[in-house]
């Protein structure tokens, strides 16, 4: 009966931070006529929540590295007072797109869509950005993309076989192509020759390590409320390339790193635990 109710209280607690309750959501319900099929690796990839919250903190970080991502959230963006809500739709745009009855998904993607084409502004250099720039969209897609599935690998599926690690890039493409990213990765080597072509516009300034800092150490109770969160925080940190920890002037946990990935994966196995037990009820 304890163990039970510890197991029933976890997954409210998970539900509660994904779902807005304002807004009466409710968890997303996977479809046979999803935009993505029953079975496939991004299926895999995305159902599994510590690593989409270790992989979506992460991808946070790589984009804001982008001067056009990073002035389109600082401008456009309440970040600092509800990082939770961001990336409470990120998750819910990702489940919809991934699991969701198709009219569900296309919706969202066009509800995002008119979003962005009202998302434009100037940046510190003068420069003008827009939201709908194909490229910029690339690189938001290439960069989530990547660091959910290197921390599904991580603290996953490990052995995952470069085939379904293709297969992955392939699959959540056309979802990047219905945003309007171009160009678009659609395998692993793909993705990794995409982000080194964007090495040279990257850049870390004040603005990025003030919205990191936002994004490792949130001050929304909802995210107080998740266990671990500082663990996680520093998963997704440690799974950032070292170029870019180097930008943000994070470091690795070094010596603390393997407490620090075997904490991840006992909250990872414990969630998996939970949620696969209500998955039978």
């Amino acid at each position: 009966m304890i163990i039970e109710t510890f197991r029933r209280g976890l997954v409210g607690q998970v539900r509660n931070v994904f779902n807005d309750r304002e807004q009466r959501e409710t968890s997303v319900q996977p479809s046979d006529n999803a935009l993505l099929p029953r079975g496939s690796v991004a299926w895999r990839v995305h159902g599994d929540v510590t690593t989409m919250m270790v992989g979506g903190v992460s991808g946070l970080l790589l984009e804001m590295l982008h001067p056009a991502a990073l002035a389109g959230v600082w401008d456009h963006s309440n970040f600092r007072n509800d990082m939770l809500g961001r990336l409470r739709r990120t998750a819910r745009f990702i489940a919809l797109t991934t699991y969701a009855e198709r009219s569900e998904a296309e919706t969202a993607i066009t509800r995002v869509n008119r979003i962005h084409a009202k998302v434009t502004g100037t940046m510190p250099d003068g420069t003008i950005y827009r939201a709908n720039d194909p490229r910029l969209l690339a690189w938001i897609h290439v960069a989530g993309a990547v660091s959910f599935l290197n921390a599904w690998i991580r603290f996953g599926e490990p052995k995952m076989s470069r085939g379904d690690q293709d297969a992955y890039f392939t699959e959540v493409a056309d979802v990047a192509r219905r945003l309007g990213a171009d160009p678009v990765p659609e395998t692993r080597s793909e993705a990794n020759a995409l982000i080194a072509q964007f090495r040279g516009e990257l850049r870390a300034t004040n603005r990025s390590r003030e919205v990191a800092a936002i994004i490792l150490n949130p001050q929304s109770a909802g995210f107080r409320a998740v266990p671990v969160q500082a663990v996680m925080a520093q998963a997704a940190t440690d799974l950032l390339p070292r170029w870019a920890r180097k930008m943000h002037g994070r470091n690795s946990s070094m010596f603390a790193r393997p407490m620090v990935d075997a904490a991840t994966f006992g909250m990872a196995s414990t969630l998996r635990w939970a949620f696969a037990a209500e998955a039978k009820q």
